[in-house]
Parts: C-alpha cells; structure tokens; sequence
C-alpha cells in the first residue's frame, strides 16, 4: 500500500479542521486504517503544526455560554429531542478533543501503544456522535436545530502545551464527570419508552469507562516516570485549568473500574 505523505499529526489535523460532521468521521476513520496498515509515511509528531483557536463547525448550532442555554423540560418528545441534541453536541466536541490530543502530542515521549490507545478514543467518539446523531434524526430532528454550549473547547485551549494536565482535565474530569451523570440520564430515556437511545447511551457510557481508564493509565504512568507525585499533581492541575470544582455525587463504582483513585476527587469541603 501507498504511504501517506503526511503524518499521523498532520491527519489528526485535517479532523479538527473539518467543519462538516460526517466528514470528520468519514476522515477519522481512514485515520485509524492508515495507522493500523502502517501507511502513514512520517513518524507521528515530526511536523510543527498551526491549530486553529476553534475546530470546524457547520454554520449551526448556535452557541451560548452555558448560563444563557434554554432549560430543558423533562419528559416530553422536545425535552428529549433537546437531551439527544445536547449529547450529539457532546460527542462532535469529543472527536476534535480526541485528536487534538493525538495532533499536539503524539511526539510525546512514550511507548507506541499510548497512540494506539489515544487513537481508539477518537474512534470511540466518531462511532459516538454518528449513532447519537442517528437518534436524534430518527426523531425529526438536525443537529444545529437548537442551541449549544459553546465552552467545551475551553479544556482544549488551556491544556494545549502540557500532555498531563489535558489527561486531567479532559478524561479525568470531563468524560469522568459523564460517568457520574449518564445513569440518571439513561434512565429519564427509559421512562420515555425509546429503547433504542437507551442501548445507545449505555454503549457510550460503556466505552466512556475505557476512555477515563485511558486518562488514568497515562497521568499515573508520567507521574512515575517523572517522580511527582499522583494524587497531589491531579488536584493542582484541576484548580489552574478547571473553572468550577468537582462536585459530587460521584460514581465511585464506574471510576474505580476505569482505575481512577478516590483520593484524586474526594476532596474536603
């Protein structure tokens, strides 16, 4: 087969920059099979890139800080339809996240297998955003019909120049955080009798664990290769780089299955 002209980066790239939805996945996963056939014709991370300050995005949704989004109204077909809108928003934003962190940090110095790894995340979320938005189109509805927050690359920004502390704020808190949430969601869609968005939160939620297991993985295996220590490093870099605190209830169930330890978020008040 035909080596890539460019690098893994350079692709990991094109994806953020893509502004059409299916393209971004259509992109993604020819990614994922030149890196797994070995195509790619330079060394992940050889080439010194330009980012945008905003990844590709259709001309709507509209976004809104999260104070000015509208409520939702639960259990009715338009609070759902603004639950599934809200969720196909969330995975979008998830596969720009995934590959930004493979275009800023696939040099890294590490084993081969964390690319590997960070890489099935972007797939994970490509798979995400395309069966979501599946649902919500089998309502009757587009994504960009209503509003979304636009803050969430707000995690990319200030953790764009240091691999640990995206691994903290990005699966450590933010797809951690969704494992806390996402059983009460599926079961407000359960009570709406749609069954196949409930199979489809729970594949998600079920690859969301393996995601946060990744974070884990990586932050305590530079921690030790750095001598630093875990618990301390986490919760300086979550107070210089997250807006806001990290609140319970948690699910300590699905965070000690994805490794992350309690002493990292069980913070006095």
């Amino acid at each position: 087969m035909d080596k890539s002209s460019k690098s893994l980066c350079e692709h990991a790239l094109d994806i953020i920059k893509e502004p059409v939805p299916a393209n971004k996945v259509a992109l993604a996963r020819r990614l994922g099979a030149m890196w797994q056939d070995d195509r790619l014709g330079m060394e992940p991370g050889s080439c010194a890139l330009q980012f945008p300050e905003h990844p590709g995005r259709p001309a709507r949704p509209v976004l809104l800080p999260f104070g000015e989004m509208p409520k939702r109204r639960a259990g009715s077909k338009k609070g759902l339809i603004a639950l599934v809108h809200s969720l196909v928003h969330i995975e979008l934003n998830a596969i720009d996240m995934a590959f930004d962190l493979l275009a800023r940090f696939a040099n890294a110095p590490l084993p081969r297998v964390f690319v590997n790894e960070a890489l099935k995340v972007g797939l994970d979320e490509a798979d995400h955003f395309e069966m979501i938005n599946r649902d919500l189109e089998r309502l009757g509805a587009s994504y960009g019909d209503l509003p979304a927050h636009g803050g969430l690359w707000s995690a990319v920004i200030t953790t764009r120049d240091d691999l640990l502390a995206r691994l903290a704020i990005v699966p450590l808190v933010l797809e951690a955080r969704g494992l806390d949430v996402t059983p009460a969601m599926i079961k407000r869609v359960e009570k709406s009798g749609d069954k196949a968005i409930v199979q489809t939160m729970q594949h998600i939620y079920r690859d969301e664990i393996t995601h946060v297991a990744f974070g884990a993985k990586w932050f305590k295996y530079i921690c030790e290769q750095n001598d630093i220590d875990q618990k301390a490093t986490f919760q300086a870099l979550v107070a210089h780089h997250f807006k806001g605190s990290l609140k319970p209830p948690f699910n300590e169930q699905a965070r000690t299955q994805a490794g992350m330890p309690k002493e990292f978020y069980n913070l006095p008040h």
